[in-house]
């Protein structure tokens, strides 16, 4: 009997336990149908919604932020306000003796040189050389320097990578940092002087007047180019353009700064002919045989032209077998060869097409 009892006990026991649990599964089936229906059928589950991983977006950016803050602690320093009789720009400070880096265009006819650090300290700056043709200037002060920049490799460049340009826009606004990315490579920009100035780093770091001369930084904080212009137009639309700003390429300025530093001047190859560049417009209006050249108007007497036996009147078309036309215009492909080198000018004179061989000598970029 007493077994009897306890069978039965352990029946209703299971039977009550059996019930709880079905009871529990259908009211969690009833609350997952109720919340599914609340979210709509496209929805996650809540499960999946919370098991979902943080997207990396934010710990690249803390990384770049991280980067750029490193890179403009590492060169600010360095950066000075170039301050002359005739206006401002900006220069990078690349050595514990003293030497800034800035643009020709900067200095051009200053007769007085001062530059401002980042702490506000004034100190006078003198000139060491400048090379108008890549607009590259080199000063020197004697003071106790705060920081020097290193100049990094502008052929390791890629499109798209993030630089940082940093300067004096206006000469009131010292050290303002600027970032954009390297939007081209190889970038060639007529002047008025008859040549155009080759081999430019694009960038949209915001550029702005007074920011000539100052260094365009690269994330692991080195100079990769020195800041010369930004083009807001041009003469064939009046549409303005926004984020065209243009550095001239460390490893360009580095070779420069090199030989200024050691001679006080940038070895370049002497003609000594005044000339006039030819362009498809020029040889219509005046009827000249020759779409593109150069045409000497003059000779300087003792000169390497002189010498070689050029004449005023002559249209110089190629040099050592190099075209000058549309893409190659006189200056830069004279700039291809070094003083003292021999070569063959092309030369139409009263329509005849001649050879006359120089020997280039070294002295004015005009030349």
């Amino acid at each position: 009997m007493n077994w009897r009892r306890l069978w039965l006990t352990l029946g209703v026991v299971l039977a009550v336990g059996l019930s709880g649990l079905l009871g529990a599964a259908a009211g969690g089936a009833a609350v997952f149908w109720a919340v599914r229906d609340r979210l709509g059928p496209s929805a996650p589950l809540p499960v999946e919604r919370v098991a979902q991983p943080t997207l990396p977006a934010q710990t690249i950016n803390v990384d770049i932020n991280t980067a750029i803050q490193d890179a403009v602690a590492r060169v600010s320093p360095a950066v000075v306000t170039v301050i002359t009789d005739r206006g401002s720009g900006s220069g990078v400070i690349v050595s514990e003796d003293g030497y800034i880096l800035t643009n020709a265009h900067v200095i051009q006819g200053a007769r007085q040189l001062q530059a401002i650090f980042l702490d506000g300290q004034m100190v006078d700056a003198k000139l060491v050389g400048s090379d108008v043709i890549a607009d590259v200037a080199v000063l020197k002060v004697d003071a106790k320097v705060p920081g020097w920049a290193e100049l990094g490799n502008s052929d390791a460049l890629q499109p798209g990578e993030t630089v940082i340009a940093i300067g004096s826009p206006l000469g009131d606004f010292r050290n303002t940092v600027t970032v954009g990315v390297v939007s081209a490579l190889g970038r060639s920009l007529e002047t008025r002087f008859g040549y155009a100035m080759e081999d430019l780093i694009q960038t949209d770091a915001a550029i702005n007047q007074g920011n000539s001369g100052g260094p365009l930084v690269n994330l692991a904080g080195q100079v990769v180019g020195l800041n010369t212009l930004v083009v807001r137009g041009n003469a064939f639309s009046s549409a303005q353009a926004e984020g065209l700003g243009f550095a001239i390429a460390s490893n360009t300025v580095k070779a420069l700064s090199e030989q200024i530093i050691a001679q006080g001047f940038v070895s370049r190859p002497y003609l000594g002919v005044e000339w006039t560049a030819i362009t498809p417009d020029v040889a219509q209006f005046y009827n000249l045989p020759v779409e593109w050249g150069a045409f000497v108007r003059a000779v300087g007497p003792g000169t390497p032209a002189a010498q070689a036996g050029l004449q005023a009147g002559d249209i110089i078309t190629a040099i050592g077998g190099q075209a000058i036309d549309g893409n190659n215009r006189f200056v830069n492909v004279l700039m291809r060869f070094k003083p003292g080198e021999r070569v063959p000018l092309t030369v139409v004179r009263d329509g005849r097409t001649l050879t006359i061989d120089v020997t280039l000598g070294e002295r004015s970029p005009r030349g």
